[in-house]
């Protein structure tokens, strides 16, 4: 069954845990979904049950990867396995479920490709993935889910009842302050704008049009030489 894959936006971790409640309540299984809040000043400590950084520095990545798994299924809820991370050029987070298992990678917890690779892993565009790794930076949440097509109404529904932000808007409010957005490589960067501005830019000419071209230059420059009274002088001689 071919799934898909929906990220929703919050503003703090207590609008994406009860996302979750309603998702689990709903049928969609644990498995199926992940939450990420931005844990600064360890806002969120107090809802987590372990240490993802610690347990990967006692057991290491295969081990983590296991545990995960089985607190993601666990009959408690996802919540229940929620655990402290810190992500290179993110800080500290709270997160569940199977994107725990993308973010911890081999070393002590390192986040391998940071909460962006993650995302990406998962399906989530490159650019809409560098605007939720923002959202989280600034203080937000995440949760994503893996559905098939049949669950893919009610779950979008669950979503937005819980405070989904317009995500679109919002990038254009931190743009208005100042914030750059995602910068592609220079390669993507320069692809992505000549597509963009293709209705901007004249057509390239094809050979009749340049000949015609051609010619129009020539006879407006034969034109110049009469006016100036310099009868049939050749205009390739000084």
């Amino acid at each position: 069954m071919v799934q898909n894959t929906i990220t929703a936006f919050y503003d703090n971790y207590d609008d994406a845990a009860r996302t979750v409640s309603r998702l689990e309540a709903a049928g969609i299984p644990h498995a199926d979904i992940s939450l990420v809040a931005n844990n600064a000043n360890e806002a969120y400590s107090q809802h987590a049950t372990r240490s993802f950084d610690e347990d990967e520095s006692r057991s290491g990545a295969a081990g983590t990867g296991a545990t995960i798994g089985t607190l993601a299924g666990g009959g408690a809820g996802l919540l229940a396995g929620l655990g402290m991370l810190a992500i290179p050029g993110l800080g500290p987070v709270v997160a569940a479920g199977w994107i725990v298992s993308t973010l911890v990678g081999a070393g002590a917890g390192a986040a391998v490709g940071g909460l962006a690779g993650a995302l990406i892993d998962a399906g989530v565009s490159e650019e809409e993935a560098h605007v939720y790794t923002e959202g989280v930076r600034r203080g937000g949440a995440l949760v994503t889910v893996k559905v098939g097509e049949a669950d893919m109404g009610r779950t979008i529904d669950i979503l937005d009842d819980e405070g989904r932000v317009d995500i679109e808007e919002r990038q254009n409010a931190w743009r208005s302050e100042g914030w750059e957005g995602y910068a592609p490589p220079i390669g993507a960067a320069a692809s992505t704008t000549t597509s963009l501005t293709t209705d901007m830019l004249p057509n390239p000419l094809d050979e009749a049009d340049r000949r015609r071209l051609e010619i129009e230059v020539e006879d407006e420059r034969e034109d110049s030489i009469k006016d100036r009274g310099l009868g049939n002088v050749d205009s390739g001689k000084t």
